[in-house]
């Protein structure tokens, strides 16, 4: 089972975070199911003003994180769904978020919350999009690995 083993972490008081959400509009009901999770952590952790903003696809998430990282955000959580069809499209667009969110990690020294979602079936998404029946919540969850990684970041510029 996917989310199996996964960490238990504690909230905290995240409100002096500046964080950044990106998620991509297709897919809309998995897509308002992971945007409605990241909402859901921010709330739980005291973010009250982060920025949500919506691209087209999953394809476009790593340039807007990039601005958003360049612009002085602590956290940017990109969320996306890229299902699995009969044509190549797939690999090259997954590949290319999972590259471009990493470097725009490395490149920013900036926590990037990994919420997209890279599944072979619709069923796998909505499984996995924490609406009412999903088994996960995978907007919940990259955007509580980014604000913990924010903290843990924090942590270690104050003593430098």
């Amino acid at each position: 089972m996917s989310g199996h083993g996964a960490a238990v972490v504690e909230p905290f008081d995240a409100s002096g975070l500046r964080v950044g959400v990106v998620a991509a509009s297709w897919h809309t009901v998995v897509m308002d199911g992971l945007v409605a999770g990241a909402r859901r952590a921010l709330e739980e952790y005291g973010v009250a003003d982060a920025e949500v903003v919506r691209v087209p696809g999953t394809f476009e998430l790593p340039v807007v994180c990039s601005a958003l990282a360049a612009a002085g955000y602590d956290a940017v959580v990109a969320l996306g769904v890229v299902i699995r069809g009969g044509t190549p499209h797939f690999d090259y667009v997954c590949d290319a978020a999972t590259a471009g969110l990493t470097r725009v990690g490395l490149d920013h020294t900036v926590a990037v919350g990994f919420g997209v979602l890279t599944c072979d079936t619709e069923q796998q998404a909505l499984d996995r999009a924490g609406l009412d029946g999903s088994s996960e919540d995978k907007g919940h969850e990259a955007t509580t690995a980014a604000l913990h990684t924010a903290r843990t970041l924090r942590e270690i510029a104050q003593r430098g």
